[in-house]
């Protein structure tokens, strides 16, 4: 299961875009993203009359490593790390530690309440 997921709001933790914030736009294989706003090159392009397209130099989205992103926490303005959680079905989702919620599956967040026990573990109620 891919922790990071197109429409999820990641932030940058190394590189020349360190710091920015972007939404996923697509994933390219199993290991890079394209995210908005983020690792913006400039292309000289020759016109293509055939398409329509005008030749000069365009702004353009590189793809970016996943091990370069970090999903980001709205509640505390940081980054964070998902967890992945087993069902009792079997089957498995995304999980926000920190904010004790399942991670949006089909534009839905379910929530569930986690409760630490005096080993600092959490555990599910």
């Amino acid at each position: 299961m891919n922790k990071l997921l197109k429409g999820d709001e990641v932030i940058i933790i190394s590189g020349k875009d360190k710091g920015k914030k972007g939404i996923i736009s697509a994933r390219i294989g199993e290991t890079h993203l394209l995210v908005d706003g983020v690792n913006i090159v400039k292309k000289h392009q020759k016109p293509n009359p055939n398409k329509n397209q005008p030749g000069g130099i365009i702004d353009k989205t590189m793809p970016i490593h996943v091990s370069n992103v970090a999903i980001f926490n709205p509640e505390t303005e940081k980054r964070d790390r998902v967890t992945i959680q087993n069902s009792k079905e079997g089957k498995k989702s995304g999980f926000l530690p920190l904010l004790n919620h399942k991670l949006k599956k089909n534009n839905k967040i379910i929530w569930f309440v986690l409760k630490v026990n005096s080993q600092k573990k959490l555990y599910l109620i």
